[in-house]
């Protein structure tokens, strides 16, 4: 992902491929693009609300065309057992998508991914250009891998 543009044109495409039951990890820089994703997504879903980065709430609910979705930031963790803390685990349900940014901040405790979008800049100079690498870490990342290819050429190359 280039740029802003490149990332919002890439969540509306992703979207409409995020089934209940999924967990997606955003991981990567800070300021590379992770929550301009999650809107995206929920744009590209239709949803209209403010979409705001949960730094300090730790999880944001949005539900859109009754499945509910749950935007996750574990930034602020110092300690991983901070996730069971604070009752997160419940969250995780089949008839749920949960968006996870900075997972390895509870790691061990955060349920796994089935897609994992990395983020990250590239260049000479900071913030110069992003890049975004996608793994599909289950076979339900893989699925969405596949049709997301067909639909965004060199998508999880």
């Amino acid at each position: 992902m280039p740029d802003e543009a490149a990332t919002i044109a890439f969540g509306r495409q992703l979207a409409p491929l995020l089934v209940p039951g999924v967990v997606v990890w955003l991981d990567g820089d800070l300021g590379a693009g992770k929550t301009t994703l999650v809107r995206a997504l929920l744009r590209g879903l239709g949803h209209g609300g403010p979409v705001k980065s949960p730094t300090y709430t730790l999880v944001e609910v949005y539900v859109v065309s009754s499945i509910y979705w749950y935007h996750f930031d574990f930034y602020r963790f110092n300690e991983p057992e901070e996730f069971d803390d604070a009752g997160l685990g419940e969250y995780f349900r089949k008839d749920a998508v949960c968006l996870v940014e900075w997972p390895g901040k509870a790691a061990g405790y955060v349920p796994a991914a089935d897609l994992e979008l990395f983020f990250h800049f590239v260049g000479d100079l900071p913030k110069s250009g992003r890049a975004l690498e996608l793994f599909g870490r289950s076979e339900a990342g893989q699925q969405c891998l596949s049709a997301l290819k067909s639909r965004w050429p060199g998508a999880g190359d």
